[in-house]
Order: structure tokens, then C-alpha cells, then sequence
């Protein structure tokens, strides 16, 4: 686990280098699948940046409302972003609502802009099991298997490094499938299915 990188006199949370890094590039493949589709790459770099705006927003506003009197106690803490003090379920439907909202106003058409999306997350997936990593967050249960790493006190399940495996395998698939779509809204459906056999089986 590597949370801090130290750079000469510089500390970097590496977790949220690795989210930056993977928003990133998933917005730069999302945008090579735009111009394939030939829907506006500055619309879907723009809804990017506004969902990300608004899911920060969002998870942020839903950690205060959570811990509502801490905050009215210290009102200067709300303005403290710090990794830890979001709530992602908040953030993950503010994102939705602004992407949705952003795209009725731009009139994309749903279902293809949501296959444009996805390689975009597909690679932002991979990245959120690096941070995982990197953070020693979303550990795993005991664990006597050889292959089992020592955190927090115990010898666990790698879970991090399945999340990553898991990941890159249904990036592979997306990529593979991207060049085969069927019909609108065919890779977001393919994504889906497979994220949830993946999670389910990580879970497990």
C-alpha cells in the first residue's frame, strides 16, 4: 500500500492522483469513441467535467448532510474536500442526474451517448482498483490462502488486485465489443452485466 507518494519535499495522496489520472484518460477514450460515432467530442468532454463537478458536489453535500450536527457545530469544516469526507452513493447519482440533464439540453441522443460513455468508464474502473491499492481501502476478508496479503493486522484476500484483474478483463471486452456494437445501448448493457458478475464475485 502506498497512500502518500513523496516527491522531494512534496507529499501526493497517490489514490487521488490515480482517480485524476483515470478520469483522464477514460474522457480521452470516451472522446476517441465520439468522434467514431460522430457525436460532438466538446459535448462529451463537457458532460464529463460537469457530472464530475456535480458528483463531487454531491458527495460532499451528502457526507454533511449525514454528519449534519458536527457541521453546524464547525460550519468552516464543510469546505475541507478530503477523500475520506465524501459520500460516493450521493456523488454517483448527482453525476447521473447532471450527465442527464447536460444531455437533454445538448439533445444527445441517450442510448448511443451512453456507448460512447462507456470504454470512458470502463478505463476509470480499472483505475478505482489502483487507488483501492494504493489506499489499502476495500480490503478483503482472513484469509490462509499463499497468495494472501498482510493489512491491517491480518492476512487477507488481495481483493484490490481481483478489482483491478476484474477491470482490465471487462475493458478488454468493451474494447473488443465497441468495434461490434448490435444496437444503441448494446455496450452500456454489456458493461453492466458484466461489472455485476465481476463485483458479485469479488463480494463473494
Amino acid at each position: 500500500m502506498l497512500p502518500i507518494l513523496q516527491v522531494g519535499p512534496l507529499a501526493i495522496q497517490l489514490p487521488g492522483l490515480l482517480l485524476l489520472l483515470g478520469v483522464w484518460l477514460g474522457t480521452l477514450r470516451s472522446e476517441r469513441v465520439a468522434r467514431q460515432t460522430q457525436i460532438s467530442t466538446s459535448a462529451i468532454s463537457n458532460m464529463i467535467f460537469y457530472a464530475l463537478i456535480g458528483g463531487i458536489l454531491g458527495a460532499r453535500l451528502g457526507y454533511v448532510l449525514r454528519f449534519l450536527e458536527l457541521y453546524i457545530q464547525s460550519p468552516l469544516g464543510i469546505i475541507a474536500l478530503n477523500p475520506n469526507t465524501l459520500s460516493p452513493l450521493e456523488g454517483i447519482v448527482a453525476a447521473i442526474l447532471v450527465a442527464f440533464i447536460f444531455g437533454q439540453r445538448k439533445n444527445l441522443p441517450l442510448w448511443k451517448t451512453l456507448d460512447v460513455l462507456t470504454p470512458g468508464v470502463a478505463v476509470f474502473m480499472v483505475f478505482i482498483g489502483l487507488a483501492h491499492l494504493a489506499s489499502g481501502d476495500a480490503f478483503g476478508a482472513e484469509t490462509s490462502s499463499p497468495w494472501a496479503i498482510d493489512l491491517w493486522g491480518a492476512r487477507r484476500h488481495p481483493t484490490q488486485v481481483y478489482e483491478i484483474l476484474a477491470a482490465c478483463l471487462v475493458l478488454y471486452f468493451i474494447l473488443r465489443l465497441n468495434a461490434t456494437s448490435r444496437f444503441d445501448g448494446f455496450l452500456i448493457l454489456a458493461f453492466s452485466v458484466m461489472t455485476t458478475i465481476s463485483r458479485f464475485t469479488i463480494e463473494a
